[in-house]
């Protein structure tokens, strides 16, 4: 079946997008399908400045997912502008720049110099990383932090620019979270991201992968029962068909995948091509 799909005011060619972080630059998963065919491509959280990330080893397999610890290394704004962001486009891939900042203030000017450049489709705002003291990024403990930064990244965004705001699997608060990001003006919600974990050395930082899955799905169907006209993007250990039909019966308008594609980077184009497939 033709699988188009409305997001936050964009339509997109699939409800299956890259997920922040996992897709790299985009270079590296283009040898293993067709980047435009996908829904869309966010891209690793940019900062204002470039972060060379935590030390190593950064990623560590567990028996069901990965634990992370990657510290948002990121080339920096203009970097980006420069070089990653120009090849996106040329490939033809809807692009949602995922952005973090350390203050309200760099949430607004990477809005802002954003929103002038071709080419964005959209924003993803970062609200819920695992260890975001460690990452020195502003901590978003609350969900009245998460709507200051989304109104300050909206206030900068050019009009028909969307914000997406990624929130925190806390079945407890997701509700509450993804309430108040929405009226603070987020387009859609993105519901899922790894969880805080810790290395075996003891530092911190996220889970992904399957073993978080069933946490996030469970978020997804909270925020769509109290939220029945809200778009949630759901994210969390999906990797086949079978768990995008679940995120979407759940409720979800569109699905990210990320952790699957470090096993199997074609993950997200078979997940595409299964789904148009599908009678």
């Amino acid at each position: 079946m033709a699988t188009p799909t409305e997001l936050a005011g964009l339509t997109l060619p699939s409800p299956i997008l890259v997920a922040s972080g996992c897709g790299g630059t985009g270079r590296e998963l283009a040898a293993y399908g067709d980047l435009a065919a996908l829904g869309g491509f966010v891209t690793r959280s940019i900062t204002v400045t470039a972060r060379q990330g935590g030390r190593m080893p950064r990623l560590v397999e567990t028996p069901s997912g990965f634990i992370n610890a990657i510290g948002l290394q990121n080339p920096g704004l203009d970097h980006f502008l420069a070089t990653e962001l120009p090849w996106l486009v040329q490939q033809g891939v809807r692009v949602f720049v995922s952005i973090a900042g350390k203050s309200l203030g760099e949430y607004a000017e990477l809005a802002r110099r954003l929103g002038r450049s071709p080419g964005v489709a959209g924003v993803e705002v970062n609200l819920s990383a695992p260890d975001a003291t460690g990452s020195g990024v502003f901590d978003v403990r609350e969900p009245f932090h998460a709507a200051s930064v989304v109104a300050a990244v909206q206030r900068d965004l050019p009009r028909g620019m969307p914000a997406i705001a990624k929130v925190r699997s806390d079945v407890g608060r997701v509700v509450e979270s993804a309430r108040t990001v929405l009226d603070a003006g987020a387009a859609a919600v993105v519901v899922g991201n790894a969880l805080p974990a810790a290395l075996p050395d003891g530092r911190a930082g996220g889970l992904s992968g399957p073993a978080i899955r069933p946490l996030a799905l469970r978020c997804v169907a909270e925020v769509h029962a109290a939220l029945p006209e809200a778009q949630v993007v759901g994210a969390g250990g999906i990797g086949t068909i079978d768990d995008v039909w679940s995120f979407l019966g759940a409720g979800a308008t569109a699905v990210q995948v990320g952790t699957a594609l470090l096993h199997d980077p074609t993950t997200a184009t078979r997940l595409v091509a299964e789904l148009q497939d599908a009678p």
